[in-house]
């Protein structure tokens, strides 16, 4: 049978994408029965073309205005339009979506990306958007903060060492240089939870559909950046010893899949990295794979700091690569079944 796309459920209002509130778990999981029944929904497990989104870092502190990391694009209205639309994505496609996969960047005050973990030789610490390079640590513009040495258990030399090392390695690597953020995706914290309106998609579907999300903990480490849910930035310490690993788990759970859908925050940093990652995975395995991923172009943004930051050409330099790769770049607005590869 056809693929035909379901109807907006009532209780979603797209006014509401922009703030926080809590979702009624108990309500929309009572909805969602009824939504299943009235469609004629079947559980996930007996889908025979199966795909997954993976939704990357669909926070609040990336999505909400005025939170840390709001990305607002050009636009400026970047992620809040981009989440409407993924919404509408979900609850429209709800019957061919198996599983969803949010990833939730997770951070702490002491990390390497953030201003405590710096100081200069005045003791001040670096502003938010400051870029560190390795020509600044090397030539003491600035230096690994001895006061936070105890609690990440290590010496304050090491700490120096280390900030070398992984300047370095970034440079080495293509890498963006060190990027100091401000505080945002803390843990424990409102900016941590999934935007509501997303989070509330999520759960209905999952209800709807006997599907559990795979959610994936990102950026946790004190001592390196990860844009990319599937490795971070740097996988060695400077004596050559394991410092973090590439989540396997997750590339495995994706290429099982028939279609994977990516969308999510942001198209130039963890959205850029994660299908770079996922491009260079695919490709060692079986370039042919590409044909199996594609991207949500019209639920994603770049990051734009008006007159600081502005990387929506890396962004759409990314997205040609990955185009060029194979890759299919859509929009929620392409009918599911009419997109090349996808057999419903």
């Amino acid at each position: 049978m056809a693929h035909k796309e379901l109807s907006i459920p009532p209780h979603f209002d797209p006014r509401t994408v922009a703030q926080v509130w809590r979702v009624s778990y108990q309500q929309r999981a009572d909805d969602a029965m009824k939504w299943a029944a009235q469609h004629r929904l079947h559980p996930c497990s007996e889908d025979r073309f199966k795909i997954a989104l993976l939704l990357v870092d669909v926070q609040n502190t990336f999505c909400i205005p005025e939170f840390e990391l709001y990305v607002g694009g050009r636009s400026g209205s970047g992620a809040v339009d981009d989440n409407r639309r993924l919404c509408d994505f979900i609850y429209r496609n709800m019957n061919a979506i198996t599983r969803i996969c949010p990833t939730m960047d997770t951070h702490q005050a002491v990390q390497i990306f953030h201003s405590l973990f710096l100081v200069n030789e005045k003791g001040e610490h670096p502003a938010p958007f400051t870029l560190v390079t390795a020509a600044d640590v090397s030539g003491g513009v600035w230096k690994f903060n001895p006061a936070v040495a105890d609690s990440l258990n290590i010496d304050p030399a090491y700490g120096q060492r280390f900030l070398q090392h992984y300047t370095q390695q970034l440079r080495q690597g293509g890498k963006y240089d060190l990027t100091i953020w401000p505080y945002h995706a803390m843990l424990g914290g409102i900016g941590h939870s999934l935007v509501a309106a997303v989070e509330e998609a999520l759960f209905f579907h999952g209800m709807a559909r006997s599907s559990q999300p795979a959610f994936q903990i990102k950026g946790f480490h004190p001592f390196t950046e990860n844009y990319s849910v599937l490795r971070p930035e740097v996988l060695e310490d400077p004596q050559g010893g394991r410092l973090a690993g590439k989540n396997t788990a997750l590339l495995s759970m994706l290429l099982e899949f028939d279609a994977v859908f990516i969308a999510g925050q942001a198209k130039s940093h963890c959205v850029a990295w994660t299908v770079e990652d996922l491009r260079k995975e695919i490709e060692a395995a079986d370039p042919q794979l590409t044909k199996k991923v594609y991207l949500l172009e019209d639920c994603t943004s770049p990051v734009v700091i008006p007159g600081v930051i502005d990387y929506s050409d890396p962004a759409e330099a990314a997205f040609q690569r990955f185009s060029d790769a194979g890759m299919h770049i859509v929009r929620t607005t392409d009918p599911l079944a009419g997109l090349p590869g996808i057999k419903l």
